[in-house]
């Protein structure tokens, strides 16, 4: 068979065989080199970065800017709420944003809060128990769920009874970012859960000057940011955290279920959680898509970027460099290597990366010394996402 373009390869990634396991084509990539042209008018973007030293290279070079929508006032909701955060802000808005944040994101402050997040996942293990007892059919992803958005909901004071609601809002948002995921019922819906969001945080951002607590929230409402910028920062802080966990969650243990005697190693030695969620990530990233857009004629391996241009990167891909890492496809905790670009590089690197490894490492360093018999009772299903990669379901039994 003749070699596919840029172009073919990119329309093939958003097929349902694409979206569904992703690797061979970005094999395909690599083969064409680390950045690929697309051809004009074809596509929104100018090119693909698929190489590990190129995409690290993007991320870190400010001069690659991002947009959510070229509208400076946008009338959907989700694209105001979106793009008033910093997670698509550029320079000096986005520093300012982040300095905030990580004032109160605090390495200390992080620590501090790892016996939380045992302590959670050791709770939500003992419900997964129950509910798989006598060997009854569950389904992994609700687990995968619940414990990083109870983490996060604890981190930020969130009421146990209200994280249910935030699944559905947070999808038909995520639904909307995916590559082709502009059509108007995906907009309406993403428009819908923004506003709903927006609604719950302005009551709690009220509630929170009346009656401060020990809580993230609560060492924000007096920050130098705006309300609404706290509004559209918290809505993208929670989106952000729980789902790119989720996946995490899901892709590790589909990967692990695969080696038993990684399993057996890790139930003796739990701290080797650690090495497996790097190579989780590294293997099968939770993000899969960055776009980035050219505020200047620029070059890039090789390759002119005109000012203007769109660029989209491919961290999932980057990862996959046999440039990069040798034997690059298989899964393996114990590489030299475990360097990725799950959670970005440069200044736009994820702010929540320290609380996600805290979860995968609690997750992993628990779940096979409490069931050593877990096993897959079908075909995991995964996710129609091609932006974020994970599961919809994973049914297991507890053994």
């Amino acid at each position: 068979m003749a070699a596919r373009s840029a172009n073919e390869i990119l329309a093939a990634l958003g097929s349902e065989q694409g979206r569904r396991d992703p690797m061979p084509l970005f094999a395909e990539l690599h083969r064409i080199g680390p950045v690929c042209r697309l051809e004009p008018g074809t596509s929104p973007y100018a090119v693909v970065v698929n190489g590990y030293d190129a995409a690290q290279e993007a991320l870190k070079d400010t001069r690659f800017g991002r947009l959510l929508t070229a509208d400076p006032d946008p009338q959907d909701a989700v694209l105001r709420r979106l793009g008033g955060s910093m997670m698509f802000k550029n320079e000096p808005e986005h520093l300012r944003m982040r300095k905030v944040f990580q004032a109160v994101l605090t390495p200390r402050r992080l620590t501090g809060f790892e016996p939380v997040v045992e302590a959670l996942a050791t709770e939500l293990l003992d419900d997964l128990g129950k509910a798989g007892r006598d060997g009854q059919v569950i389904d992994f992803v609700d687990f995968a769920y619940r414990l990083p958005i109870t983490v996060i909901g604890t981190f930020l004071g969130i009421p146990r009874s209200d994280l249910g609601w935030f699944r559905d809002r947070t999808k038909a948002i995520d639904d909307y970012l995916d590559l082709g995921g502009k059509a108007p019922e995906r907009l309406a819906a993403a428009n819908q859960a923004a506003d709903e969001l927006n609604d719950y945080y302005a009551r709690m951002l009220a509630d929170r000057r009346v009656q401060p607590r020990d809580d993230l929230v609560s060492s924000l409402v007096d920050s130098e940011l705006a309300e609404q910028e706290l509004i559209d920062n918290l809505l993208v802080l929670v989106n952000a955290s729980f789902v790119t966990t989720m996946n995490l969650l899901t892709n590790g243990l589909e990967l692990l279920l695969a080696q038993p005697l990684l399993i057996d190693a890790l139930r003796n030695e739990p701290d080797r959680a650690a090495g497996c969620v790097e190579e989780i990530l590294r293997h099968q990233s939770s993000v899969q898509l960055i776009s980035r857009k050219a505020s200047v004629d620029l070059e890039l391996a090789g390759e002119t970027i005109t000012e203007g241009s769109l660029v989209l990167i491919l961290p999932g891909a980057a990862n996959r460099d046999p440039a990069k890492h040798s034997d690059a496809d298989a899964f393996d905790p114990d590489r030299a290597d475990l360097q990725h670009l799950s959670f970005g590089a440069g200044p736009f690197y994820c702010v929540g990366a320290g609380l996600a490894r805290m979860e995968g490492r609690a997750a992993f360093g628990q779940l096979f010394q409490r069931f050593p018999q877990l096993q897959l009772a079908g075909e995991p299903v995964r996710s129609h996402s091609l932006l974020l990669r994970g599961h919809a379901s994973m049914p297991i039994r507890l053994g």
